[in-house]
């Protein structure tokens, strides 16, 4: 083998085990610093942070956990704002991933039903009164992760009924926009139309005075008529 070559390789290679290296030492101080893409340790209750819900109903309060390097002994809390004072609902400590932990009810009427099942910890209220209504968070602290922790909040809005949404002025903008889609593509149908019959008029148009002109020089005897024409005279 070249020696240029076989020394190209050596470099290539010992530049891959060194970025292979490099990466395997520093992923988990990425992950601890909060560098790296995925977050630490994150609490959250969904896409959507409240819910409206109609009293003596049954309701669930959603909160997931994620970890960028996993957890052990992960503590977990909900705890609902009561005029200012925060009361724990619930807690527990989760030893490792998919373990189902024993958690501790502090309120009446509720449940805990995410058995960390996909690092679910939600929560069940049973038969909602008005004084259920409010701001409940969902903290968690992951001491694997130097006891980083995070925490987020739902609200539950308990009201008597659920009222009707008026659909009156949607259905109003939905059909002035639909007349109005359906106006332009009639007009741009139209337009098209016409111009397809103007290109054919056209068309036709130019037929007609090739047709003419070619009668024309017949009639008059020039270049590519019929009229007969004399003999060109022989020399003697």
């Amino acid at each position: 083998m070249d020696t240029t070559i076989h020394t190209d390789l050596t470099l290539w290679y010992c530049t891959v085990r060194l970025v292979y290296v490099l990466s395997s030492c520093f992923l988990p101080f990425l992950c601890f610093s909060g560098a790296w893409s995925a977050q630490a340790l994150e609490m959250s209750v969904g896409k959507i942070p409240f819910l409206q819900a109609v009293n003596g109903s049954t309701v669930t309060l959603p909160c997931t956990y994620a970890s960028c390097i996993g957890i052990e002994n992960l503590y977990f809390n909900w705890q609902f704002n009561d005029n200012g004072t925060m009361q724990k609902v619930c807690e527990s400590v989760i030893p490792s991933e998919g373990v189902v932990p024993d958690v501790t009810i502090f309120r009446e009427r509720v449940e805990f039903v995410g058995k960390n099942h996909h690092n679910n910890v939600s929560i069940l209220l049973l038969n909602i009164t008005f004084e259920d209504g409010g701001q409940y968070t969902c903290f968690g602290r992951n001491p694997k992760e130097h006891h980083k922790n995070h925490s987020a909040i739902f609200n539950l809005i308990v009201v008597d009924e659920l009222r009707e949404v008026d659909n009156t002025l949607t259905i109003i903008i939905a059909s002035a926009v639909g007349g109005a889609i359906a106006l332009l593509m009639g007009f741009m149908l139209l337009k098209n139309f016409t111009l397809f019959v103007l290109t054919k008029l056209e068309e036709k148009n130019k037929e007609c005075l090739v047709t003419s002109s070619g009668i024309d020089n017949t009639e008059n005897g020039l270049s590519g008529s019929k009229a007969d024409s004399k003999p060109t005279p022989k020399k003697k």
